[in-house]
């Protein structure tokens, strides 16, 4: 059988170390058997290594054949998980790069979750989780990480205070005072709200084990309100209703992400690192609105205000 040169493994002169090469979007199906049940996806990879300076090329069609027998080595494997995948698929990947120093894999996909509508009906919600590995040759523990990503809604407080005080202005103005004008402190005025789109990543070389419907539903006890992709008359007032019984920022949803994470999970350890994002798109304004933090539980369990490099 002819053998047909190798180009990639070629030496090259003068050239330079290239710190990540590989392949996106590399989409496999994959079943994941979490407790009780066996979770069906269609992920999107995105797999590299590093090349040294004298390499021409990386192999990439091993990329394919690694990811191919990483899901074939994970089924029927107890306590199965997607940051259980992407590290089985570094760890080949190294393997069959024998040049490379460090491998990198990325995972996207679409979750489906069952839920209860506000107005009482069962319905199936997307989300987007994610799960990344890292590992460098001679390490114990690749670098893990999962994530959810949760889109919901917001209401601002600003624009509602500020509404709540010219309606005052204007009842006064025509002559009502007293409990007629408190009545407006004792429920929501109208305000603007927007579409806000909140993620949560975890990241340890320890394993993580957490669902993804947790996350998913910590993140959305801290929006003004869950969205849902369909509602009734009913229910879209129900959601309006809560939104605006809930004013919050920004910030105010990224301080109660955090929060609430340290307090239902108050036994992770120290050195695991979480970032939180909040992105409210904006509906008055020409731009939007976000914020971020990142650190680790433990700097936040000692209420550190310092923002990490």
């Amino acid at each position: 059988m002819r053998e047909y040169p190798d180009v990639q493994g070629s030496s090259v002169s003068g050239g330079f170390k290239i710190s990540r090469v590989g392949m996106r979007g590399i989409r496999r199906e994959v079943k994941i058997a979490r407790p009780g049940r066996e979770v069906h996806l269609v992920p999107t990879f995105d797999i590299s290594v590093d090349l040294p300076a004298d390499q021409k090329g990386s192999h990439m069609s091993r990329h394919v054949e690694v990811i191919n027998r990483a899901i074939d080595m994970v089924i029927g494997m107890e306590n199965q998980s997607l940051e259980g995948l992407v590290e089985r698929i570094a760890i080949e990947l190294l393997k069959s790069h024998e040049y490379a120093k460090y491998a990198d894999v990325e995972l996207k996909a679409d979750y489906f979750m069952e839920k209860r509508s506000p107005d009482g009906r069962n319905a199936v919600e997307n989300y987007t989780i994610f799960a990344s590995a890292r590992i460098r040759r001679g390490d114990e523990k690749p670098m893990r990480s999962i994530g959810v990503e949760v889109s919901g809604m917001s209401t601002c407080p600003c624009a509602m205070e500020t509404v709540r005080a010219m309606l005052k202005d204007d009842l006064r103005s025509r002559g009502y005072s007293g409990s007629d004008v408190d009545i407006l402190d004792q429920i929501p005025v109208p305000t603007h709200n927007q579409r806000n789109i909140a993620f949560l990543k975890l990241e340890c070389r320890d394993e993580i084990n957490i669902e993804a419907e947790e996350l998913i539903g910590l993140i959305e006890s801290c929006l003004s309100s869950p969205t849902y992709e369909i509602l009734k008359r009913k229910g879209e007032g129900k959601v309006v209703l809560d939104a605006h019984m809930k004013p919050k920022f920004v910030e105010d949803i990224i301080r109660d992400i955090i929060t609430t994470f340290l307090e239902r999970y108050p036994d992770l350890p120290p050195t695991m690192t979480i970032m939180v994002r909040s992105t409210s798109e904006e509906s008055i304004h020409k731009h939007d609105a976000f914020a971020e933090r990142i650190g680790t539980l433990g700097e936040l369990r000692e209420g550190s205000r310092f923002d990490r490099d």
